[in-house]
């Protein structure tokens, strides 16, 4: 596809590229498709004057056959074309939707890691899938079949006028009549409307997506989907807005109704009143036929009203899905340098870094300046709340910094393109995530051009090979299917095999055994052992034991680093570093059913 051009000009056909023909063509078809298909009711009018103009005889009435088979050919006709323009339309709107997917999801690969959290899984999924599937739809049906109820009009017209304009005039009354109605209720606040369902429903989703991630606590403490305020909340303000909306449209929807189904309430009197002006003879007779193709025709101004009224809703909802869409591709990218800069060493320096996220005014990190010489192990600990993880997702820039820089081996990372700072740095979080597929492509995504050899190596390393050999499919086994599923020590301990195989420079570890079992922190720390070697870490923790050996460490509260040094140092301080000792002191030593002063 070629490059999207600006985004105040994009439209759904951009995404086409050149398939954008085909939905041209289609709607083109399906405007022909609508005029043919208005044939026969002519051809069934014709049939029945036919008819009655042989009565008695009807034998003699040979047309009456004739337009009966042109009826046919015309409803078969418009059925064909139509069709033919569906194809048309089809074929498109699965170029657009893949496109417009496409465009999105490599988009939002680009897009800085803090982004995703901002927005929410549940609503970035919404946006994507769902705003792409309504624009299939609209792309492949509602546009064609809005094309033919806007060029239906003007044939209508021509017919009802045609025939008998009093009794044409008299039909068009109730139309326009609705035709006022619907424009009012469409042409009012219909787009903030449509803006704000679309709200609500994606903010229904992302609260149910982090509703069924709890799933297992609810079930822990027996407690009931009240318990999750927020999901229980979004639902009420989703059926709020929905009830309040439809008891809106009760009066003028009912009017609409009413209207545009009433034009034989004017038809049928109007029609006796020119037929009784008319006298008898053959202008009585041609005034009854036209009454009986009026009969036969309005309804087919009923459809076409219809389709127009549920058409416009349909281009609202695809013109605010499209929308949504474009805030996604409309988001900033973080700014890459024209030449990447290389670090001279694994060195890592904070210098006056201030953050705040956007939805908090508060920073979360103010005037932080700290150094990670190369080699050496540096571990945050403090409060929660205080900055520590949120410091270490500076480093892969998930967010920019607000104020100072953060530098990697001399060089600001905002100098060096993402792809060539990603290659310096491994990761094991406190959340790690495996992918539904294979363990061996779970591993090797840090490093997809690794062998199997290298990724066995990494394994072994990572004291990974207890898990492997209790499958009997091995490093083949697919985790999250046919009942495979590895407990958060496990997992954590496959993220240090990736993390192994990726054998970058500089290693972030954020609460890497906070999900472990005794059992499994063991196996971690010794896997820990090997990823660290000569490496320059930065460490979250919580379970202080786990820092004892580093090299220096930060207390860090409220956003400031509070204390630094090793750890005899630190406790010797009596500051906030020795408190946290005390009470993790406490915290190991405490048994069940023991009471302590």
């Amino acid at each position: 596809m070629t490059e999207l051009p600006d985004t105040g000009t994009v439209t759904l056909l951009t995404f086409a590229g050149n398939y954008k023909y085909l939905t041209w063509l289609g709607c083109i078809l399906s405007g022909i498709s609508a005029v043919v298909g208005l044939f026969p009711y002519v051809f069934m009018w014709k049939a029945v004057r036919a008819a009655v103009t042989a009565w008695p005889d009807v034998n003699e009435a040979g047309e009456m056959i004739t337009y009966g088979w042109y009826a046919v050919a015309a409803a078969l006709g418009s059925m064909v074309i139509y069709f033919a323009a569906l194809m048309c339309t089809h074929l498109s709107a699965f170029r657009t939707a893949r496109n417009m997917k496409t465009v999105a999801l490599h988009h939002l690969t680009k897009l800085p890691v803090g982004y995703m959290k901002r927005v929410g899984s549940g609503k970035l999924r919404r946006i994507i899938d769902d705003g792409a599937g309504q624009t299939e739809t609209y792309l492949a049906h509602q546009l064609p079949d809005l094309v033919g109820a806007m060029v239906t009009p003007a044939a209508v017209l021509f017919l009802l006028l045609f025939f008998d304009w009093r009794l044409g005039l008299v039909s068009l009354l109730p139309m326009a009549a609705g035709l006022f109605i619907l424009s009012r209720v469409m042409m009012g606040n219909m787009e903030e409307t449509m803006a704000q369902y679309q709200n609500a429903l994606e903010d229904m989703n992302n609260e149910a997506v982090e509703y069924i991630r709890g799933i297992p606590v609810v079930k822990t403490f027996q407690q009931s989907i009240f318990s999750f305020k927020n999901f229980h909340e979004a639902i009420l303000r989703y059926k709020n807005w929905v009830v309040n909306y439809t008891i809106s449209l009760r009066i003028p929807m009912c009017a609409y109704t009413v209207s545009i189904n009433g034009i034989f309430a004017f038809l049928i009197p109007a029609g006796l009143i020119v037929a009784a002006d008319s006298g008898y003879g053959a202008s009585y007779l041609k005034v009854i036929l036209d009454i009986i193709f009026y009969v036969l025709f309005t309804p087919v101004c009923v459809t076409m009203m219809d389709k127009i009224m549920w058409t416009s809703e349909n281009t609202l909802k695809a013109k605010d899905a499209l929308n949504r869409v474009m805030t996604i591709v409309k988001e900033n990218l973080l700014k890459e340098p024209e030449q990447s800069k290389v670090p001279m060493d694994s060195s890592v320096e904070f210098k006056n870094v201030t953050f705040s996220y956007e939805e908090e005014k508060e920073p979360v990190l103010k005037n932080v300046s700290f150094q990670i010489p190369q080699g050496a192990t540096v571990a945050i600990v403090g409060p929660s709340g205080g900055g520590k993880t949120t410091a270490a997702r500076l480093i892969p820039r998930f967010y920019d910094v607000d104020g100072g820089s953060i530098c990697l081996g001399g060089v600001d990372i905002r100098e060096m393109n993402t792809e060539k700072l990603m290659e310096n740095i491994s990761f094991v979080f406190q959340d790690s995530h495996l992918f539904k597929d294979t363990i061996l492509n779970n591993i090797r995504a840090a490093r997809p051009e690794a062998s199997e050899a290298e990724v066995e190596q990494a394994v072994k390393a990572a004291c990974c090979q207890d898990i492997i050999d209790k499958f009997p499919d091995g490093y083949e086994t697919v985790v999250g299917t046919g009942g495979v599923y590895l407990s958060g020590g496990e997992c954590q301990r496959i993220a240090i095999a990736r993390a192994v195989l990726k054998n970058a420079p500089v290693v972030l570890l954020d609460e890497a055994t906070a999900f472990a079992d005794p059992d499994n922190e063991y196996q971690i720390q010794k896997a820990f052992e090997t990823l660290v070697k000569g490496k320059t870490v930065l460490m979250i923790a919580h379970r202080l034991s786990t820092v004892r050996g580093a090299d220096r460490i930060l207390v860090m509260n409220q956003g400031r680093i509070e204390e630094e040094g090793r750890h005899e140092e630190l406790i010797q301080k009596q500051g906030l570093y020795a408190a946290m000792w005390k009470n993790y002191q406490t915290s190991v030593s405490w048994k069940v059913g023991e009471k302590h002063e």
